[in-house]
Protein backbone atom coordinates (compact mmCIF):
# COMPACT_ATOMS: atom_id res chain seq x y z
CA UNK A 1 0.00 0.00 0.00
CA UNK A 2 1.18 3.04 -1.10
CA UNK A 3 1.87 6.06 1.87
CA UNK A 4 -0.72 8.06 0.08
CA UNK A 5 -3.16 5.60 0.28
CA UNK A 6 -2.44 5.15 3.72
CA UNK A 7 -3.22 8.32 4.82
CA UNK A 8 -6.45 8.57 2.88
CA UNK A 9 -7.78 5.09 4.34
CA UNK A 10 -7.25 6.80 7.60
CA UNK A 11 -8.69 9.84 7.02
CA UNK A 12 -11.88 7.85 5.93
CA UNK A 13 -11.35 5.56 9.01
CA UNK A 14 -11.28 8.86 10.91
CA UNK A 15 -14.78 9.81 9.81
CA UNK A 16 -17.50 7.26 11.05
CA UNK A 17 -17.14 8.73 14.80
CA UNK A 18 -17.81 12.34 14.25
CA UNK A 19 -20.50 11.58 11.14
CA UNK A 20 -22.53 9.25 13.91
CA UNK A 21 -22.25 12.00 17.00
CA UNK A 22 -23.46 14.88 14.57
CA UNK A 23 -26.27 12.81 12.85
CA UNK A 24 -27.42 10.79 16.09
CA UNK A 25 -27.39 7.49 14.01
CA UNK A 26 -28.05 5.09 15.93
CA UNK A 27 -26.98 1.47 15.36
CA UNK A 28 -26.99 -0.35 18.46
CA UNK A 29 -24.50 -0.14 21.07
CA UNK A 30 -21.48 -2.65 19.98
CA UNK A 31 -21.84 -1.52 16.13
CA UNK A 32 -21.41 2.20 17.53
CA UNK A 33 -19.26 1.79 19.83
CA UNK A 34 -16.97 -0.27 16.77
CA UNK A 35 -17.04 2.27 14.74
CA UNK A 36 -16.29 4.90 17.35
CA UNK A 37 -12.95 3.02 18.03
CA UNK A 38 -12.14 3.20 14.06
CA UNK A 39 -12.68 6.79 14.49
CA UNK A 40 -9.82 6.99 17.27
CA UNK A 41 -7.59 4.30 15.88
CA UNK A 42 -7.65 5.97 12.25
CA UNK A 43 -7.02 9.26 14.21
CA UNK A 44 -4.15 8.18 16.09
CA UNK A 45 -1.84 7.18 12.87
CA UNK A 46 -3.03 10.59 11.60
CA UNK A 47 -1.70 12.19 14.36
CA UNK A 48 1.39 9.93 14.63
CA UNK A 49 1.76 10.32 10.63
CA UNK A 50 2.02 14.08 11.25
CA UNK A 51 4.04 14.49 14.75
CA UNK A 52 6.47 12.83 12.90
CA UNK A 53 6.71 14.66 9.97
CA UNK A 54 6.82 18.15 12.07
CA UNK A 55 10.06 17.27 13.15
CA UNK A 56 11.14 19.15 10.00
CA UNK A 57 9.23 21.40 10.98
CA UNK A 58 9.95 22.97 14.17
CA UNK A 59 13.04 23.44 16.49
CA UNK A 60 14.38 20.35 18.37
CA UNK A 61 13.73 21.12 21.61
CA UNK A 62 9.85 22.03 20.88
CA UNK A 63 9.72 19.30 19.16
CA UNK A 64 10.24 16.83 21.79
CA UNK A 65 8.01 18.10 24.04
CA UNK A 66 5.44 18.64 21.49
CA UNK A 67 5.25 15.44 20.26
CA UNK A 68 5.58 13.57 23.75
CA UNK A 69 2.10 15.36 24.08
CA UNK A 70 0.91 14.56 20.87
CA UNK A 71 1.44 10.52 21.42
CA UNK A 72 -0.36 10.08 24.36
CA UNK A 73 -3.46 12.09 23.28
CA UNK A 74 -5.99 9.20 22.02
CA UNK A 75 -5.71 7.49 25.15
CA UNK A 76 -5.64 10.97 27.22
CA UNK A 77 -8.84 11.41 25.89
CA UNK A 78 -10.30 8.51 26.91
CA UNK A 79 -8.81 8.09 29.95
CA UNK A 80 -9.97 11.86 30.94
CA UNK A 81 -13.48 11.09 29.73
CA UNK A 82 -13.87 8.37 32.24
CA UNK A 83 -12.01 10.84 34.94
CA UNK A 84 -14.49 13.60 34.22
CA UNK A 85 -17.42 11.27 34.62
CA UNK A 86 -16.17 10.14 37.74
CA UNK A 87 -16.63 13.49 39.04
CA UNK A 88 -20.20 12.92 39.27
CA UNK A 89 -20.59 9.07 38.82
CA UNK A 90 -17.87 7.45 40.91
CA UNK A 91 -18.69 4.11 39.17
CA UNK A 92 -16.63 5.69 36.56
CA UNK A 93 -13.36 6.11 38.27
CA UNK A 94 -12.53 2.39 38.07
CA UNK A 95 -12.42 2.99 34.30
CA UNK A 96 -10.37 5.88 34.39
CA UNK A 97 -7.83 3.76 36.37
CA UNK A 98 -8.43 0.60 34.24
CA UNK A 99 -6.91 2.29 30.95
CA UNK A 100 -4.07 3.73 32.45
CA UNK A 101 -3.02 0.37 33.63
CA UNK A 102 -3.64 -1.42 30.69
CA UNK A 103 -1.89 1.25 28.20
CA UNK A 104 1.32 1.27 30.81
CA UNK A 105 1.40 -2.31 31.04
CA UNK A 106 1.05 -3.29 27.09
CA UNK A 107 3.67 -0.90 26.62
CA UNK A 108 5.98 -3.41 28.83
CA UNK A 109 4.48 -6.58 28.63
CA UNK A 110 4.03 -6.79 24.92
CA UNK A 111 5.62 -3.92 22.78
CA UNK A 112 9.49 -4.07 24.66
CA UNK A 113 9.44 -7.81 23.83
CA UNK A 114 7.96 -7.46 20.47
CA UNK A 115 10.81 -4.98 19.75
CA UNK A 116 13.35 -7.39 21.05
CA UNK A 117 11.92 -10.39 18.74
CA UNK A 118 12.17 -8.21 15.87
CA UNK A 119 15.81 -7.03 15.80
CA UNK A 120 16.93 -10.65 16.82
CA UNK A 121 14.72 -11.92 13.73
CA UNK A 122 16.14 -9.49 11.56
CA UNK A 123 20.22 -9.76 12.76
CA UNK A 124 19.98 -13.17 15.02
CA UNK A 125 22.14 -10.73 17.52
CA UNK A 126 21.26 -11.67 20.86
CA UNK A 127 21.82 -8.27 23.29
CA UNK A 128 19.90 -5.00 22.03
CA UNK A 129 21.90 -2.40 23.81
CA UNK A 130 20.23 0.99 23.79
CA UNK A 131 21.57 4.47 23.73
CA UNK A 132 23.62 6.12 26.47
CA UNK A 133 21.53 8.60 26.21
CA UNK A 134 18.19 6.76 27.52
CA UNK A 135 19.76 6.86 30.31
CA UNK A 136 17.64 10.12 31.37
CA UNK A 137 14.35 7.95 30.25
CA UNK A 138 15.44 5.24 32.60
CA UNK A 139 15.88 7.88 35.58
CA UNK A 140 12.69 9.51 34.88
CA UNK A 141 11.08 6.43 35.03
CA UNK A 142 12.76 5.19 38.14
CA UNK A 143 11.70 7.75 39.60
CA UNK A 144 7.88 8.42 38.52
CA UNK A 145 8.05 4.37 39.51
CA UNK A 146 8.94 4.30 42.91
CA UNK A 147 6.59 7.46 43.48
CA UNK A 148 4.18 5.29 42.43
CA UNK A 149 4.33 2.85 44.80
CA UNK A 150 2.95 5.53 47.12
CA UNK A 151 -0.38 6.12 45.04
CA UNK A 152 -2.38 2.80 46.22
CA UNK A 153 -1.16 4.08 50.28
CA UNK A 154 -3.36 7.02 49.78
CA UNK A 155 -6.35 5.38 48.25
CA UNK A 156 -6.71 8.44 45.30
CA UNK A 157 -4.69 9.73 43.12
CA UNK A 158 -4.72 13.57 44.19
CA UNK A 159 -3.68 16.71 42.60
CA UNK A 160 -0.13 16.59 44.61
CA UNK A 161 0.52 13.56 42.91
CA UNK A 162 0.07 15.75 39.59
CA UNK A 163 2.31 18.27 40.58
CA UNK A 164 5.03 15.94 41.75
CA UNK A 165 4.20 13.75 38.14
CA UNK A 166 4.30 17.04 36.18
CA UNK A 167 7.12 18.34 37.43
CA UNK A 168 9.24 14.95 36.70
CA UNK A 169 7.80 14.90 33.32
CA UNK A 170 8.40 18.94 32.74
CA UNK A 171 12.37 18.12 33.97
CA UNK A 172 12.63 15.16 31.92
CA UNK A 173 11.73 17.00 28.90
CA UNK A 174 13.79 20.20 29.58
CA UNK A 175 17.33 17.68 29.84
CA UNK A 176 16.13 16.09 26.18
CA UNK A 177 15.01 18.72 24.51
CA UNK A 178 18.63 20.08 24.92
CA UNK A 179 20.16 17.36 23.43
CA UNK A 180 21.43 18.01 19.70
CA UNK A 181 19.46 18.56 16.86
CA UNK A 182 19.30 14.99 14.83
CA UNK A 183 17.73 14.39 11.05
CA UNK A 184 14.25 12.87 12.18
CA UNK A 185 13.60 8.77 11.49
CA UNK A 186 10.86 9.17 8.90
CA UNK A 187 9.09 5.76 7.52
CA UNK A 188 6.27 5.70 5.45
CA UNK A 189 3.39 7.96 5.30
CA UNK A 190 5.28 10.64 7.30
CA UNK A 191 8.29 10.35 5.69
CA UNK A 192 6.17 11.08 2.53
CA UNK A 193 4.82 14.03 4.29
CA UNK A 194 8.15 15.20 5.79
CA UNK A 195 9.32 15.44 2.55
CA UNK A 196 6.69 17.68 0.32
CA UNK A 197 7.90 21.41 -0.02
CA UNK A 198 7.07 23.77 3.22
CA UNK A 199 4.53 24.72 2.06
CA UNK A 200 2.26 21.74 1.19
CA UNK A 201 4.16 19.66 4.54
CA UNK A 202 2.62 22.56 6.59
CA UNK A 203 -0.69 22.63 5.22
CA UNK A 204 -0.53 18.45 5.52
CA UNK A 205 0.56 18.59 9.34
CA UNK A 206 -2.01 21.20 9.88
CA UNK A 207 -5.01 19.40 8.30
CA UNK A 208 -3.99 16.10 9.85
CA UNK A 209 -4.03 17.32 12.95
CA UNK A 210 -7.32 18.93 12.70
CA UNK A 211 -9.39 16.25 11.31
CA UNK A 212 -7.68 13.91 14.06
CA UNK A 213 -8.13 16.13 16.66
CA UNK A 214 -11.58 16.57 15.54
CA UNK A 215 -12.50 12.95 15.06
CA UNK A 216 -11.07 12.35 18.58
CA UNK A 217 -12.59 14.75 20.18
CA UNK A 218 -15.92 13.65 19.16
CA UNK A 219 -15.59 9.97 19.20
CA UNK A 220 -14.05 9.57 22.77
CA UNK A 221 -17.00 9.85 24.83
CA UNK A 222 -19.35 7.91 23.05
CA UNK A 223 -16.17 5.26 22.79
CA UNK A 224 -15.20 5.07 26.17
CA UNK A 225 -19.06 4.91 27.14
CA UNK A 226 -20.28 1.69 24.49
CA UNK A 227 -17.56 -0.36 25.70
CA UNK A 228 -18.57 -0.24 29.28
CA UNK A 229 -22.21 -1.21 27.40
CA UNK A 230 -20.73 -3.55 24.74
CA UNK A 231 -19.02 -5.22 27.67
CA UNK A 232 -23.01 -5.46 29.76
CA UNK A 233 -24.41 -6.88 26.03
CA UNK A 234 -21.79 -9.39 25.22
CA UNK A 235 -21.14 -10.73 28.78
CA UNK A 236 -17.60 -9.57 29.19
CA UNK A 237 -16.09 -7.83 32.18
CA UNK A 238 -16.57 -3.98 31.27
CA UNK A 239 -13.42 -3.12 33.73
CA UNK A 240 -10.60 -6.16 31.19
CA UNK A 241 -12.74 -4.49 27.85
CA UNK A 242 -12.19 -0.82 29.10
CA UNK A 243 -8.21 -1.44 30.26
CA UNK A 244 -7.05 -3.95 26.94
CA UNK A 245 -9.69 -3.30 23.99
CA UNK A 246 -9.30 0.97 24.74
CA UNK A 247 -5.36 1.62 24.98
CA UNK A 248 -4.62 -1.02 22.51
CA UNK A 249 -6.78 0.93 19.79
CA UNK A 250 -5.19 4.21 20.84
CA UNK A 251 -1.52 2.55 21.26
CA UNK A 252 -1.76 0.45 17.64
CA UNK A 253 -0.09 2.96 15.83
CA UNK A 254 2.28 4.01 17.91
CA UNK A 255 3.61 0.02 18.24
CA UNK A 256 3.01 -0.30 14.46
CA UNK A 257 5.65 2.35 13.84
CA UNK A 258 7.96 1.22 16.76
CA UNK A 259 7.49 -2.32 14.73
CA UNK A 260 8.36 -0.77 11.78
CA UNK A 261 11.71 0.76 12.61
CA UNK A 262 12.60 -2.39 14.10
CA UNK A 263 11.80 -4.69 11.51
CA UNK A 264 14.41 -1.58 9.24
CA UNK A 265 17.14 -2.52 11.39
CA UNK A 266 16.51 0.95 13.65
CA UNK A 267 15.55 -1.24 17.23
CA UNK A 268 17.61 1.15 19.46
CA UNK A 269 15.20 3.76 18.20
CA UNK A 270 12.27 2.19 18.37
CA UNK A 271 12.85 0.92 22.21
CA UNK A 272 13.78 4.52 22.69
CA UNK A 273 10.85 5.86 21.11
CA UNK A 274 8.48 3.22 23.57
CA UNK A 275 10.71 4.18 26.39
CA UNK A 276 9.47 7.63 26.25
CA UNK A 277 6.38 6.88 26.02
CA UNK A 278 6.27 5.10 29.44
CA UNK A 279 7.94 7.77 30.49
CA UNK A 280 4.69 9.94 29.26
CA UNK A 281 1.94 7.83 30.32
CA UNK A 282 3.36 6.89 33.70
CA UNK A 283 3.62 10.53 34.47
CA UNK A 284 2.02 13.15 32.09
CA UNK A 285 -0.94 10.68 32.22
CA UNK A 286 -1.57 9.51 35.67
CA UNK A 287 -1.09 13.18 36.54
CA UNK A 288 -3.56 14.43 34.25
CA UNK A 289 -7.00 12.59 36.11
CA UNK A 290 -7.24 14.10 39.15
CA UNK A 291 -7.73 17.45 36.89
CA UNK A 292 -10.13 16.39 34.51
CA UNK A 293 -11.79 14.37 37.72
CA UNK A 294 -11.82 17.88 40.27
CA UNK A 295 -13.11 19.74 37.52
CA UNK A 296 -16.14 17.60 36.89
CA UNK A 297 -16.42 17.38 40.78
CA UNK A 298 -15.99 20.90 41.56
CA UNK A 299 -13.57 19.96 44.67
CA UNK A 300 -10.04 19.63 45.12
CA UNK A 301 -10.98 16.04 46.23
CA UNK A 302 -8.14 13.24 44.34
CA UNK A 303 -9.83 10.47 41.90
CA UNK A 304 -11.05 7.79 44.39
CA UNK A 305 -9.19 3.95 44.29
CA UNK A 306 -11.27 0.88 45.80
CA UNK A 307 -9.51 -2.22 46.43
CA UNK A 308 -9.16 -3.48 42.59
CA UNK A 309 -7.91 0.11 41.27
CA UNK A 310 -4.88 0.20 43.97
CA UNK A 311 -3.84 -3.70 43.29
CA UNK A 312 -4.13 -2.54 39.33
CA UNK A 313 -1.62 0.57 40.17
CA UNK A 314 0.44 -1.59 42.24
CA UNK A 315 0.92 -4.55 39.60
CA UNK A 316 1.62 -1.40 37.43
CA UNK A 317 4.31 0.13 39.12
CA UNK A 318 5.54 -3.27 39.98
CA UNK A 319 5.83 -4.40 36.50
CA UNK A 320 7.83 -0.84 35.75
CA UNK A 321 10.12 -1.61 38.58
CA UNK A 322 11.46 -4.35 37.07
CA UNK A 323 11.41 -3.16 33.71
CA UNK A 324 13.78 -0.12 34.40
CA UNK A 325 16.15 -2.70 36.88
CA UNK A 326 16.35 -4.87 33.56
CA UNK A 327 16.94 -1.77 31.56
CA UNK A 328 19.67 -0.36 34.03
CA UNK A 329 22.47 -2.05 32.03
CA UNK A 330 20.97 -0.40 28.82
CA UNK A 331 20.42 -3.48 27.08
CA UNK A 332 17.73 -6.15 26.58
CA UNK A 333 18.11 -9.43 26.07
CA UNK A 334 15.98 -12.44 25.21
CA UNK A 335 15.80 -13.91 28.48
CA UNK A 336 14.64 -10.47 29.98
CA UNK A 337 12.01 -10.26 27.11
CA UNK A 338 10.47 -13.35 27.66
CA UNK A 339 10.16 -12.83 31.40
CA UNK A 340 8.50 -9.59 30.49
CA UNK A 341 5.94 -11.51 28.21
CA UNK A 342 5.49 -13.86 29.91
CA UNK A 343 4.50 -12.21 33.74
CA UNK A 344 2.05 -10.13 31.52
CA UNK A 345 0.59 -12.94 29.09
CA UNK A 346 0.07 -14.59 32.67
CA UNK A 347 -2.16 -11.48 34.53
CA UNK A 348 -3.57 -11.05 31.23
CA UNK A 349 -4.67 -14.17 30.50
CA UNK A 350 -5.70 -15.22 34.29
CA UNK A 351 -7.26 -11.80 35.36
CA UNK A 352 -7.94 -13.11 38.97
CA UNK A 353 -6.90 -11.14 41.97
CA UNK A 354 -5.03 -13.89 43.67
CA UNK A 355 -2.50 -14.01 40.47
CA UNK A 356 -2.42 -10.57 39.71
CA UNK A 357 -0.82 -9.94 43.50
CA UNK A 358 1.51 -12.63 42.86
CA UNK A 359 2.68 -11.82 40.23
CA UNK A 360 3.25 -8.14 41.10
CA UNK A 361 5.25 -9.64 44.09
CA UNK A 362 7.10 -11.82 41.98
CA UNK A 363 7.73 -8.08 39.46
CA UNK A 364 9.49 -6.57 42.65
CA UNK A 365 10.76 -9.44 43.89
CA UNK A 366 12.72 -9.44 40.04
CA UNK A 367 13.29 -6.04 40.38
CA UNK A 368 15.09 -6.04 43.34
CA UNK A 369 17.51 -8.88 42.62
CA UNK A 370 18.41 -7.22 39.13
CA UNK A 371 19.41 -4.18 40.65
CA UNK A 372 21.45 -5.90 43.50
CA UNK A 373 22.96 -7.23 40.79
CA UNK A 374 23.67 -4.68 38.42
CA UNK A 375 24.35 -2.18 41.22
CA UNK A 376 27.28 -0.94 39.25
CA UNK A 377 25.07 -0.06 36.18
CA UNK A 378 23.19 2.27 38.25
CA UNK A 379 25.84 4.14 39.44
CA UNK A 380 27.25 4.37 35.45
CA UNK A 381 22.83 5.57 34.42
CA UNK A 382 22.93 7.88 37.21
CA UNK A 383 26.68 9.69 35.98
CA UNK A 384 25.03 9.28 32.89
CA UNK A 385 22.16 11.24 33.42
CA UNK A 386 24.18 13.70 35.16
CA UNK A 387 26.38 14.34 31.85
CA UNK A 388 23.27 14.63 29.68
CA UNK A 389 22.27 17.11 32.28
CA UNK A 390 25.35 19.22 32.25
CA UNK A 391 26.71 18.70 28.13
CA UNK A 392 24.14 17.45 26.04
CA UNK A 393 26.48 17.47 22.75
CA UNK A 394 28.67 14.86 25.26
CA UNK A 395 25.75 11.90 24.29
CA UNK A 396 25.06 11.89 20.90
CA UNK A 397 23.35 9.54 19.18
CA UNK A 398 25.02 6.31 18.56
CA UNK A 399 22.58 4.38 16.28
CA UNK A 400 24.47 1.24 15.37
CA UNK A 401 23.76 -1.97 17.41
CA UNK A 402 25.93 -3.70 19.49
CA UNK A 403 26.22 -7.85 20.09
CA UNK A 404 27.50 -9.47 22.82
Amino acid sequence: MSSRLAIFIAILGAAPGPFLRLTGIDLGTVADTSLFGLSIVSSAFLLSWAAEASEVEIAQGLAVAFIALIAVLPEYAVDMTFAWKAGTDPEYAQYAVANMTGGNRLLIGVAWPLIYFLFWYRTRKTVLRLERGHAVEIVALSAATIYSFTIPLKQSISLIDTVILGVLFIVYVYIIARAPAEEPELVGPAQTIGTLPRPQRRAAILGLFTVAAVSIFLSAEPFAEGLIHSGTQLGIDEFLLVQWLAPFASEAPEFLVAGILAWRGRATVAMGALLSSKVNQWTLLIGGLPIAYALSNGSLDGLPLDLRQEEEIFLTAAQSFFAVAVLTSLSLNAKEAFMLLGLFMAQFLIPVEELRMVIAVIYVLLGLFFFARERGDIMNILRLSKQAYKDPNSLAAEHEETVV
